[in-house]
């Protein structure tokens, strides 16, 4: 009855999740979170081996979208000045989370946590605010290159944390830089093939294609990075961002892929990934002053570290935008808890800091939302104030 159970309680989530979400105003994968945290806690949801690894293709396949979102010619398109801001704006990320850890004896997973970035929940506030905000195009564009870098410190830290420091980890290193290269000799060989002959992408991915052979290409390349990745003994997840990130740099003619994509990843395996990480949350843990006192302490330094980094971009935004591009940055809800939970299942962690982070993932987004909006609402409230007079 156990199977069952996790099998009609998942039904029910899926089906409930998206109209809780817009009722309450939050992302549908913190009320799935949240659902799977409630459910386990009355006995619906249990230990069973078929619905972990169910959730672990889940978050692979999380990450095989948000590779899809990052396509490698937005950076040669980018303006020179941008880039070179970016590139101070996500340093100062990493050096302020160093010296926050060390200030406050914190612990050293969290130089990895603090400056994490992820596109996941900024795509969802285009549906609020548009795509003609400055500050959300530019906070897409430094969080695709601050997730290209919190993926590679992922893998890093998964082979580190799995391996230990040793010859295994110096092996998992060798042949991810090995990968790295090939992967960026592919690239740059596909990208002058495609250049002479552009056919070739319209004969793989044809604009009318019966035999959903577009999804097809995009799965096949998914399960061989998640080969290659297993028979190299590197982090899994990097593999699917890859394949995301070859996806959406040579096939942009098809325009409708990103959205098949997505549609069943955020329809059926992501949410299962999502209602999994809930689950392993105690809710009675809520009780527990030193878990709240670490997940409160950990959104601080988290939007702390963003408020001061994003001072870099304060001549190209403007004061109100700032914030808002800082408090957007504040959401790296996926990446967040995929890093918990591989230094947990790693025993890296204990199980007081991967509630507090976990807890601290739902409350940061929770905030960040909320204070966006109302520095929208205010920053139109005096644009409005100004027009009328």
């Amino acid at each position: 009855m156990s199977e069952l159970s996790i099998i009609f309680t998942i039904a029910i989530i899926l089906f409930l999740s998206p109209f809780l979400a817009r009722y309450l105003r939050f992302p549908t994968a913190a009320v799935e979170i949240i659902l799977g945290t409630l459910a386990a806690y009355v006995g619906f949801i249990n230990d069973f081996y078929l619905f972990e690894q169910i959730a672990h293709f889940g978050f692979f396949y999380l990450m095989f979208m948000a590779g899809c979102e990052v396509d490698l010619k937005i950076f040669t398109k980018m303006d020179k000045k941008v880039l070179k801001q970016s590139i101070y704006y996500l340093s100062l990320l990493y050096i302020l989370s160093v010296l926050s850890v060390f200030y406050f004896e914190l612990s050293k997973i969290l130089i990895i946590i603090i400056p994490t970035l992820s596109v996941g929940l900024i795509l969802a506030l285009y549906k609020d605010y548009g795509k003609d905000a400055n500050w959300l195009n530019l906070s897409m564009l430094v969080g695709a290159m601050g997730e290209l870098v919190s993926i590679s410190l992922l893998t890093l830290s998964g082979a580190a944390l799995e391996y230990g420091i040793g010859f295994e980890l110096y092996k998992a290193v060798a042949y991810l830089i090995i990968l790295v290269g090939g992967l960026f000799a592919v690239f740059k060989f596909l990208h002058v093939l495609f250049w002479w002959y552009p056919e070739i992408k319209v004969y793989l991915m044809p604009h009318i294609d019966k035999e959903e052979q577009d999804l097809r290409l995009s799965m096949a390349l998914f399960a061989l990075m998640i080969g290659l990745m297993i028979w190299l003994k590197i982090e899994i997840a990097f593999g699917a961002f890859i394949a995301g990130i070859f996806i959406a740099t040579f096939f942009e003619h098809k325009e409708e892929l990103p959205h098949k994509i997505s549609s069943f990843g955020f329809g059926f395996l992501v949410p299962i990934f999502f209602v999994y990480i809930g689950s392993t949350f105690d809710i009675k843990f809520l009780t527990d002053i030193e878990i709240i006192s670490q997940a409160l302490q950990i959104v601080a330094l988290m939007i702390f570290v963003r408020m001061f980094a994003s001072v870099v971009f304060l001549n190209l935004l403007g004061r109100i935008n700032i914030l808002r591009f800082a408090l957007s940055q504040s959401m790296p809800l996926t990446l967040m808890i995929a890093i918990a939970t591989i230094a947990y299942e790693s025993h890296n962690i204990d199980q007081s800091l991967y509630f507090a982070l976990i807890l601290a993932s739902l409350i940061e987004v929770i905030i960040a939302m909320l204070c966006i909006k109302i520095l929208t609402t205010i920053k139109n409230y005096y644009k409005n104030k100004l027009n009328y007079s």
